[in-house]
């Protein structure tokens, strides 16, 4: 029995454990991270499902799903929370076959959620990670699907070779059709990197997740298994290419950078002022942010909520935060409910949630400009006493 038809529904990655993020991932799932001071990162695939007209998500989570499914709740600040739409959380549950538990792999996500997708009966499925911050439109790479008349579409970024090994790396026709799908190569091809972002005609795609379940050599994988599978059995792959913003935040240098990226005149990534493909967030009624008039502010993103009495330098300030007199804030991104006191100094830093910096406390350092950035790092709630220093790239 159907819910109601869809075309096209939406599967989300939101798992993983985010470990690269270090101190930041030990209580909160990566995709629950926060990021440019009143969103988190999965804000950015969930907003770019609804600017698509994607209205169905299922969102797979496992690795400490409480704050992430609270603050996905029912959808409503996506608009899926209507009649006909929804953004359902999907943990790992058991199953009458016994072929439950931990969710195995990215395809062993999808298979074990066959249930909920049969009831759209879907004519494709889009695949997304939890953990990337750009924005696309879904639907122009559908369409692109459709008018290949493909099994499987593949949305490629073209990266420098240098960097490739990192990525599946997708060998193509001219036509853009796939014929090698190789898994980071030590020696690879070509610089079309996959991005993780899959659309599957869906009775395909379940007969692949089924057949992959029951290989007991697989690793459940789309890139390792489901993808090589699909090619090897003549099935039409096709690679949609995206030159937008995009970026891994699976690290804490690539998470420093995208925040750090959002700032400028003409950021490399601008969020501000697209009425067309708004990124959306749940965010709780605050006050409007104040600057005091002996406050110094530069090249900064301050959210409401928060209060400025010290000095601001390219830096992002998230919503409910202090800055106390004579402290000073310099190229770092400060989470949500961070106190940092009179006189204290932060530089180079990623603040954790609910973290405070007692007066006179000194976080991070100066760099010369081509010097490799170092950067230090509290988890959530942490406290620095008076006069602590937290050396650069220091974590507590």
């Amino acid at each position: 029995m159907y819910f109601n038809k869809k075309r096209c529904i939406a599967m989300l990655l939101a798992g993983g454990q985010g470990s690269r993020l270090k101190v930041l991932t030990e209580k909160t799932a990566k995709p629950a991270v926060p990021f440019g001071g009143k969103y988190r990162i999965i804000d950015f695939p969930l907003s770019n499902c609804v600017n698509s007209g994607i209205d169905t998500v299922g969102i797979l989570t496992q690795y400490q799903p409480l704050e992430l499914n609270e603050y996905i709740g029912n959808g409503q600040p996506w608009g899926l929370n209507k009649t006909h739409s929804c953004a359902q959380v999907l943990p790992p549950y058991e199953r009458h076959d016994k072929k439950s538990g931990w969710y195995k792999g990215t395809a062993n996500a999808i298979y074990q959620n066959i249930d909920f997708i049969e009831r759209f009966d879907p004519e494709y499925v889009v695949i997304l990670s939890g953990d990337h911050i750009y924005k696309m439109d879904y639907d122009a790479m559908v369409r692109y699907h459709e008018k290949h008349k493909a099994d499987c579409t593949i949305a490629v970024r073209d990266v420098p070779l240098e960097e490739a090994s990192r990525f599946g790396i997708l060998n193509t026709n001219p036509d853009h059709s796939i014929y090698e799908f190789e898994e980071k190569p030590a020696k690879p091809k070509s610089t079309n990197a996959s991005m993780g972002i899959y659309v599957f005609n869906w009775k395909v795609l379940r007969e692949f997740l089924i057949a992959d379940e029951e290989d007991p050599t697989s690793s459940n994988d789309f890139g390792k298994n489901i993808i090589p599978k699909l090619l090897n059995s003549g099935h039409k792959l096709m690679a949609y290419t995206f030159d937008g913003y995009w970026k891994d935040v699976g690290t804490i240098d690539s998470l420093w950078e995208a925040n750090m990226e959002l700032l400028g005149k003409n950021p490399a990534f601008n969020i501000r002022g697209d009425e067309k493909f708004k990124i959306f967030a749940r965010n709780n009624a605050l006050h409007s942010t104040y600057i005091d008039a002996n406050a110094k502010t530069v090249n900064c993103f301050i959210a409401e909520g928060s209060e400025v009495y010290g000095t601001v330098r390219h830096s992002v300030i998230s919503t409910g935060c202090t800055i106390g007199e004579g402290a000073l804030v310099e190229d770092s991104v400060i989470m949500p409910g961070v106190s940092i006191a009179t006189g204290a100094i932060v530089r180079h830093a990623i603040i954790g949630e609910g973290t405070k910096i007692c007066r006179g406390a000194v976080v991070g350092g100066t760099f010369a400009p081509n010097e490799r950035k170092k950067i230090s790092v509290t988890h959530k709630n942490a406290v620095l006493e008076e006069n602590t220093v937290l050396l650069p790239g220091e974590m507590i």
